[in-house]
């Protein structure tokens, strides 16, 4: 077990390095293309992801469609590991299966793409969160759950503040608001929607969006069930930590 944190742990300070790495200059170059083929797609499109983004937000705050109760029993960490990586590899999979198949149809099929990936990415953060017994009827853990989604899809720029955030979350959490409310959804959803990978819209042409979309859905719900087991490995391994001391 010692030597299981210990290799998680320096997995953990790797992994910060990694997404705080300054991105090459090729990436103001992207998201320039990215922006101006942004300004081509459809404004139904936008409206969509815009108010997909805005209700499952609403939902995960509210434990309307996603809470899932703490578990009996906290398996220890490897053990629930081994679980948690077969969970990431299956929500994965069907992220990918699940944009192939919209992505067969070009535009139109594709915009169901969005609300169906958002609730299989939400669905896959709050099964991690369970097995790494976290209680997920907690608002304050929902609330954890959205900076981690936030983390995975956020910009260079931004990546080291919401780092700062999930390493002290029992002081930040006593920042964020304590009503559903107050929480800002819109900057939640714009930010989310401005730093999609640009390979995401070459899923609205017919033919290969199929294989763009199967691709790419997998790769960043992979990315995003990473980033939600380091984040979770943070606060477990405080946990341990403020117990000792105690």
């Amino acid at each position: 077990m010692r030597i299981y944190k210990e290799k998680i742990n320096s997995e953990v300070e790797e992994w910060k390095v990694s997404i705080q790495t300054p991105q090459p200059i090729s990436y103001s170059g992207i998201k320039r293309l990215q922006r101006k083929i942004n300004k081509m797609t459809p404004h139904r499109v936008h409206e969509l992801i815009t108010n997909t983004v805005k209700q499952i937000t609403r939902g995960v705050l509210s434990g309307v469609e996603y809470t899932t109760s703490k578990p009996a029993t906290t398996l220890a960490i490897h053990n629930a590991e081994d679980i948690i990586r077969e969970t990431i590899w299956f929500y994965a999979s069907s992220a990918a299966a699940q944009g192939a198949f919209t992505g067969l149809g070009g535009i139109f099929s594709s915009i169901a793409d969005f609300p169906l990936w958002m609730s299989i990415k939400m669905k896959m953060l709050f099964e991690i969160a369970g097995h790494y017994g976290f209680d997920t009827q907690d608002y304050k853990e929902r609330l954890f759950i959205l900076h981690v989604f936030q983390l995975s899809f956020a910009s260079p720029s931004r990546r080291p503040r919401l780092l700062k955030l999930i390493e002290n979350w029992e002081q930040s959490s006593e920042e964020l608001p304590s009503n559903i409310h107050d929480f800002d959804w819109k900057k939640f959803q714009l930010e989310y929607r401005d730093n999609l990978d640009i390979s995401k819209v070459f899923q609205l042409i017919p033919g290969i969006g199929a294989i763009i979309g199967g691709c790419v859905n997998h790769k960043l719900t992979y990315r995003l069930g990473k980033t939600a087991m380091m984040a979770y490995r943070i606060r477990v391994l405080q946990n341990e930590q403020c117990a000792l001391r105690n």
